[in-house]
């Protein structure tokens, strides 16, 4: 591959929107994400196979699940019951 296109297509580059940097979000792993949560990691799987509103938003880089914070903030908030 070109040096060129690693430099521009680098997620780890930082890039300007105005006056804010903005550095993009690290990815969790499904370790990560059951740990956080006190589940076991087949529990985060079960709910990646979901369908609906009950399913767990995720990446697939690959074979590899990868879970934005954001969205699993987002989804525990759909979770929360009044």
């Amino acid at each position: 591959m070109r040096a060129s296109f690693l430099a521009e297509n680098n997620l780890a580059v930082t890039t300007r929107l105005g006056d804010v940097r903005t550095e993009p979000e690290k990815l969790l792993t499904v370790r990560e994400v059951a740990e956080l949560l006190s589940v076991p990691p087949s529990w985060i799987y079960e709910r990646t196979r979901r369908r609906g509103l009950t399913r767990l938003p995720h990446l697939k880089v690959g074979k590899y699940v990868r879970f934005r914070f954001s969205d699993v903030e987002a989804y525990l908030e759909t979770l929360r019951r009044a």
